[in-house]
């Protein structure tokens, strides 16, 4: 017979499996990702090719991660705002919660990171440049579906994300500010997710 004890440590360990093995999804996706732009595009997936503006590399690389740091505090900002106040935030966030209910600090870190570096790599790094900002953003918004009745909110708000995190790497030439700033809106808004209880607030 299994005690308590037991049973919350097997229930751990596979929690700490499934965020492994979300985290190598992603590092997959990165990867293939990436060897496609280095086999049929002859660049690196993290430098625009075209960039908006030609600055030397720090510049790049400065300004880049500035506006990813910014992008993701607005973001996170508008989030705090919007789910207390307005009931399609709130419907979203209550039918995204149960995939943050039991994640601890080191999970959503794990899983905060390597989505980042995955979807970064394959909307931003490989996609945009082959068919445009808003072509990849439209798409990036389409593959972040939901079933529920906030499917389309939540389309809605991945496609401004990925127009925000487009920009960024567009102007910059540098994928750092929009992996920073994913990274950063996933972290914070799956901690979010897990801690607040929208139903419960009121």
């Amino acid at each position: 017979m299994e005690l308590p004890d037991e049973r919350s440590r097997w229930a751990g360990a596979s929690l700490n499996f499934a965020a492994w093995r979300i985290a190598g999804g992603y590092a997959l996706l990165a990867s293939l990702a990436t060897a496609l732009v280095l086999a049929l595009r002859g660049g690196l997936p993290w430098v625009h090719p075209a960039p908006w503006i030609t600055l030397p590399l720090g510049s790049s690389l400065g300004l880049s991660a500035g506006l990813g740091v910014g992008l993701g505090l607005v973001l996170v900002l508008l989030t705090r705002v919007a789910v207390p106040r307005f009931r399609w935030a709130r419907g979203l966030h209550l039918e995204l919660r149960p995939v943050a209910r039991d994640l601890t600090i080191g999970r959503i870190l794990v899983i905060a990171g390597f989505s980042s570096v995955g979807e970064e790599l394959l909307f931003r790094g490989m996609l945009q440049p082959w068919i445009g900002l808003v072509p990849a953003a439209l798409l990036f918004g389409v593959v972040h579906q939901i079933p529920g009745p906030s499917r389309w909110v939540w389309v809605g708000w991945a496609t401004i994300v990925g127009l925000g995190l487009g920009a960024i790497f567009a102007l910059t030439g540098s994928l750092l500010g929009p992996l920073v700033a994913h990274a950063l809106i996933n972290g914070v808004n799956l901690a979010f997710l897990r801690d607040y209880d929208p139903s419960a607030a009121r």
